[in-house]
């Protein structure tokens, strides 16, 4: 009994020997669109030295190249704090940061700087409440949520400043009219009741 080879996937590097340009093909490269872009990992055949990938000879080009390759962080000043993918809960967690002094009306902040972008470079974490400190001071598990908009909302005291704040605003914005001078209702007698004493 004989028995065939199997045909085993090989991953890792391939190695293609460099072959002269036949005559019947077109010398000059056609650009197609399917074609990945150049990074780290891809390179295209005119990079390849006998299907191979060497780093450039040129000290300057190297050293782009190496700059490249270089994880985006904050800087050894900052103990290389990388910059982390904004998801759009994120987004939301650094809106509102910027957002604060309109959240709490007791509570006053520096002024924020004037850039309206969201910061690169942040790190977040969860608080931990010391043993010392008493059970009124910590937050229930009820009240913890996964995220800083979700506390927002969830919380009673910035609920009610909130729609207090909305219908404050509500009231300025409602058109002028004679609807305003009218009183309706138990008040009605009550005045006229004060205006004749």
């Amino acid at each position: 009994m004989i028995r065939m080879p199997e045909n085993k996937v090989v991953i890792g590097l391939t190695w293609e020997p460099k072959l002269p340009a036949l005559p019947f093909q077109s010398k000059i490269p056609s650009k197609s669109k399917n074609e990945p872009q150049i990074t780290a990992v891809w390179k295209p055949n005119q990079q390849l030295i006998d299907g191979l990938f060497l780093p450039p000879n040129d000290p300057s080009k190297l050293n782009k190249l190496l700059r490249k390759q270089v994880k985006d962080t904050a800087g050894t000043a900052w103990f290389d704090m990388p910059a982390p993918t904004v998801t759009p809960e994120l987004k939301k967690d650094l809106q509102l940061l910027k957002l604060r002094g309109a959240i709490d009306p007791k509570r006053h902040y520096k002024k924020d700087s004037k850039s309206k972008a969201l910061p690169k470079y942040f790190q977040v974490g969860t608080v931990v409440e010391s043993v010392t400190d008493y059970y009124s001071g910590r937050m229930t598990k009820k009240e913890r949520k996964p995220t800083l908009a979700d506390e927002l909302l969830s919380d009673p005291t910035v609920r009610q400043y909130r729609k207090r704040k909305v219908r404050e605003i509500e009231e300025l914005n409602r058109p002028a009219g004679n609807e305003k001078w009218k009183i309706k209702g138990r008040q009605t007698f009550k005045r006229a009741k004060q205006r004749r004493h």
